[in-house]
């Protein structure tokens, strides 16, 4: 007998359900359409060079960073964490902590602040797209952040986790310097500048707190 499936799993299962109808028209159209999946990689490692002389000046990547630096006792604690309260597996949730960590180095960023916003921003799905178009990990509008995609890019490109994170913590370093403190900067990535009660940066600093007390739990 089948099993009748839920709307709430049906929900779940749409961003992966939908990635996958575009793959199948594309492919139906030209056998060359895996080349935007087999360039997914590649892209990642080109998104640096898209940046300005002084952000790479800036963000050079450490000795230990190139030789794939595990995760800090603080970052597996808050992987364990959201992986339960999200109910994300906690394979999958690794490369993007790793993404957030090496991000946050470079951008001098606390890493922690990176996974808050993915958690407020897509709640870790990093199919997940906005209907102002928004892509990813942390909803980076590709039409306004152009001069940061890596070359040969394409629409599938900032669905890659790595990419994402990376593009979407150099915005949001932008945010926080242009607008001129946490907050501020804050409100402006999440598009809420007007906002009198900060009620973005306030969720976002929020779940930081709880990332940051299931790390200090784990210490004890």
């Amino acid at each position: 007998m089948f099993k009748t499936i839920s709307h709430k799993s049906w929900m779940a299962l749409a961003p992966a359900l939908a990635l996958g109808l575009l793959l199948a028209v594309q492919l139906a159209g030209s056998p060359a359409a895996l080349s935007p999946l087999a360039s997914l990689r590649a892209s990642r490692d080109e998104a640096r060079t898209a940046m300005t002389g002084a952000d790479l000046r800036e963000t050079q990547p450490s000795a230990e960073e190139n030789n794939g630096a595990p995760l800090t006792a603080e970052m597996r604690a808050a992987l364990n964490f959201v992986s339960r309260r999200y109910r994300v597996s906690a394979a999958a949730l690794n490369p993007v902590f790793f993404a957030a960590q090496t991000a946050g180095r470079q951008m001098h960023l606390d890493p922690l602040l990176i996974v808050a916003v993915i958690a407020i921003e897509s709640r870790f799905n990093p199919f997940a797209e906005s209907v102002a178009g928004a892509q990813g990990l942390m909803q980076v509008m590709p039409r306004w952040h152009e001069n940061k995609l890596p070359e040969n890019s394409d629409r599938l490109t900032l669905f890659d986790p790595e990419v994402n994170v990376q593009i979407g913590a150099q915005v949001l370093r932008e945010s926080i310097r242009r607008m001129g403190g946490l907050i501020p900067g804050l409100q402006q990535f999440g598009g809420a500048a007007d906002d009198p009660d900060n009620s973005y940066a306030s969720r976002v600093l929020a779940e930081k707190q709880r990332l940051e007390i299931a790390a200090l739990r784990n210490k004890h």
